[in-house]
C-alpha cells in the first residue's frame, strides 16, 4: 500500500447527529473500535454549532440521522455543502424510517454522499465510512495540490526574478513556507561567501536571519548529499536536528532537502517539519522547489561573478589617473551601476594635446560587455586622433568614421571640450551627448547647448563653437546616468541639476561629493562625472 493509500484509508474524526441516544451509541461504538473519534450530537442545531466553532477541529465525515427532531438531516446535510468551510465534508445518511427509493433520491439529490436503511450491518457502515473518508480526503489533497502547484509556480517565478541575494534569500524561505504551508529554514552560501540561516516561522511570514557558522552547510550537506551533485531529501531526527542549528526554531523531526548544481559549487539546503511533508507528492512538491532554487542561485552567483569581471574589465578601460596641468583643476567621480544590473559604457578621458586641455565624456548604447569593450576602443582612439592634433569636430568625424567601420549600427554620445593653453577660451564639441554646465564666478550656470549627431550615424559634424572664460570658471560635463529619473523629463532633471550648483560647494572636490549624492543615488546606470576649474592665467611657454 502506498503512502496516499495508506493515509487515505487511516481512521479519522466523525460527527454523529442522532436524535435516538440507542442508535448514537450503537453507531459510536463501532466507530470507535474501528480506530475513529466520535463527537456526538442529539440534533441537527448541536450539529451544525459543533461545526460552527472556530476553537474546534472539524470532522472529517458526518452521520446524519435523516429524522431529527428540530429539522430534517436532508437540511443539516444542504447547510454543511452550503458552508465553505465544511463543504468538502462527506454526509452519511441513516434512518429507519426514511427508507423508500423516493427518500434516498432526495437525500443524495441534496448533497448526501451516500445513504444506508437501519437496521444496517456494522461492516457495510464501516466500509461506507470508510470509503467516504478516502474520497473525501482525495478530494482534499487533489485540492490542496492544485494550490501548491500554483504556490510552486510563485516561488519558482519569485527566486528567479530576484534582485540581489537579501531578496532571493527571501523568495527562497518564504516561498518553501508557503508552498508547505509550515514553517520553513534555508542554509544558503551568498555570492560573497558568507554563509546565510534564514527561517520563516510560516506562510507570508518575514523570514528571520539567524547566525550560521562557516562548517554549516557542509555538516548539513553530509546529512545527504555528501559533496556529489544532484538533489536529496532525507528524514533528520529532532535531536540531530538541534546539534546541527541549535538556533533554528523548528523543533521535531524535520525533512531536509539539499541541492547541488555543481560538484565545486556550495549547497542549497532547505527544512521543514517532517509532518508538513508526509506524502510522496508533498515531498515531490518541495524537491522542486528546492531544484529551483539551487539552479536560480547558481545563475545569481553566475551573473555576480560575470559581472564582477566585468566592471574589472570596464576599469581599465578608463583613466587611471588625471592629468596635472599647470592653472586648472581638475575632479572625476565614476559609480558603477548597482551590481544587479547591467554594466555600461559610460566613459572620460583628460588629456593634453597640442591645442590645450582636451575633456571628453561620453556614453556607448546599451548595457553589456559589448558596450564596455566599444567604450574602451573609442577612448583610444579617441586619445590617438586627439594627439594627431585635430580640432574637436574633426575628431568627433574621425570617431563616427571608425565607429561605422569596426561597430556599425552602433551609436556613440560623446561631449568633447578643449581649453586653450591660456585658459580663456573653451571649445565645445557635441555629439548628442548631455550639454556641458559652464559656472561663472559671478554665480552664474548656463549649459552650452551645440549640438550635433551621434557618433555611427554617417552624419557630418559642425565644427566648434568657442566660449570665452575667466579664472574662477568652472565646468562640468556628465552622463545621463546622474540627472535621468524615468518618472521625470529630462529637461526639469537637468534644470534641478543646475539650480543644485549653484547652492553646492565652491571647492572641485566637494562640489563633485555634492552633486553626487545629491543625484546618483539608487541610480541603474553608470554614473559618469568630469569636473574642471580655472585657476589662473598659466604660463604657455615652451
Amino acid at each position: 500500500m502506498t503512502d496516499t493509500a495508506r493515509v487515505d484509508s487511516a481512521p479519522g474524526t466523525v460527527l454523529v447527529i442522532d436524535d435516538d441516544e440507542t442508535n448514537r451509541y450503537i453507531l459510536t461504538s463501532w466507530l470507535t473500535r474501528a480506530g475513529h473519534t466520535v463527537v456526538g450530537a442529539a440534533d441537527g442545531t448541536e450539529g451544525l454549532a459543533l461545526l460552527a466553532d472556530p476553537r474546534g477541529r472539524l470532522p472529517e465525515a458526518a452521520v446524519v440521522d435523516v429524522q431529527l427532531p428540530d429539522m430534517s438531516g436532508f437540511e443539516v446535510c444542504e447547510r454543511i455543502k452550503a458552508d465553505a468551510r465544511t463543504a468538502y465534508l462527506p454526509v452519511i445518511h441513516v434512518s429507519a424510517v426514511a427508507v423508500n427509493t423516493e427518500d434516498h433520491t432526495e437525500g443524495l439529490s441534496r448533497g448526501a454522499d451516500a445513504y444506508l436503511d437501519q437496521p444496517i450491518d456494522p461492516d457495510e457502515f464501516l466500509a461506507t465510512v470508510t470509503a467516504a473518508l478516502r474520497y473525501a480526503r482525495a478530494r482534499r489533497r487533489a485540492e490542496l495540490l492544485t494550490l501548491r502547484l500554483a504556490a510552486l509556480n510563485r516561488a519558482t517565478l519569485d527566486v528567479y526574478r530576484a534582485v540581489g541575494f537579501p531578496s532571493f534569500t527571501t523568495a527562497a524561505t518564504g516561498g518553501a513556507a508557503t508552498l508547505m504551508s509550515a514553517p520553513a529554514t534555508a542554509v544558503l552560501l551568498s555570492p560573497q561567501g558568507q554563509p546565510v540561516h534564514s527561517h520563516a516561522p510560516g506562510p507570508h511570514a518575514p523570514p528571520l536571519s539567524l547566525p550560521a557558522g562557516p562548517e554549516l552547510l557542509d555538516r548539513l550537506a553530509a546529512s545527504a548529499v555528501g559533496g556529489d551533485t544532484g538533489i536529496e531529501v532525507a528524514r533528520i531526527p529532532g535531536a540531530r536536528w538541534r546539534a546541527l542549528l541549535p538556533l533554528d526554531p523548528i523543533r521535531g523531526d524535520v525533512l531536509l532537502v539539499v541541492a547541488r548544481t555543481k560538484r565545486n559549487r556550495p549547497p542549497v539546503c532547505v527544512a521543514v517539519p517532517a509532518d508538513a511533508a508526509r506524502t510522496t507528492d508533498e515531498r515531490e512538491l518541495l524537491r522542486q522547489l528546492v531544484s529551483a532554487i539551487a539552479l536560480a542561485l547558481e545563475a545569481l552567483r553566475t551573473f555576480n561573478e560575470e559581472h564582477a569581471l566585468a566592471l574589472a574589465l570596464q576599469r581599465t578601460f578608463l583613466p587611471d589617473r588625471l592629468p596635472s596641468v599647470p592653472g586648472v583643476s581638475l575632479a572625476v567621480r565614476y559609480r558603477p551601476a548597482s551590481d544587479h544590473a547591467e554594466i555600461g559604457g559610460d566613459f572620460y578621458e583628460a588629456l593634453e594635446t597640442p591645442a590645450g586641455l582636451l575633456l571628453a565624456i561620453g556614453d556607448v548604447a546599451g548595457h553589456s560587455l559589448v558596450a564596455a569593450t566599444v567604450m574602451g576602443e573609442i577612448r583610444h582612439a579617441l586619445r590617438a586622433y586627439a594627439l594627431e592634433g585635430h580640432p574637436p569636430h574633426h575628431v568627433l568625424e574621425r570617431l563616427d568614421a571608425f565607429l561605422a567601420h569596426t561597430r556599425p549600427g552602433l551609436t556613440v554620445t560623446l561631449a568633447l571640450a578643449l581649453v586653450e593653453p591660456d585658459g580663456g577660451r573653451i571649445h565645445i564639441a557635441n555629439a548628442g551627448h548631455i550639454p556641458p554646465l559652464l559656472l561663472g564666478p559671478d554665480g552664474t550656470a548656463r549649459y552650452l547647448p551645440e549640438h550635433g549627431p551621434l557618433l555611427g550615424l554617417g552624419l557630418p559634424h559642425p565644427p566648434a563653437h568657442v566660449h570665452p572664460t575667466v579664472p574662477g570658471s568652472r565646468l562640468l560635463l556628465i552622463t545621463d546616468g546622474l540627472v535621468e529619473v524615468r518618472t521625470q523629463d529630462l529637461d526639469d532633471s537637468l534644470a534641478a541639476f543646475r539650480e543644485s550648483t549653484l547652492t553646492g560647494p565652491g571647492e572641485l572636490e566637494a562640489l563633485c561629493d555634492f552633486l553626487l549624492h545629491s543625484f546618483g543615488e539608487n541610480k541603474e546606470d553608470d554614473i559618469a562625472l568630469l569636473a574642471l576649474h580655472l585657476d589662473g592665467p598659466r604660463d604657455t611657454a615652451r
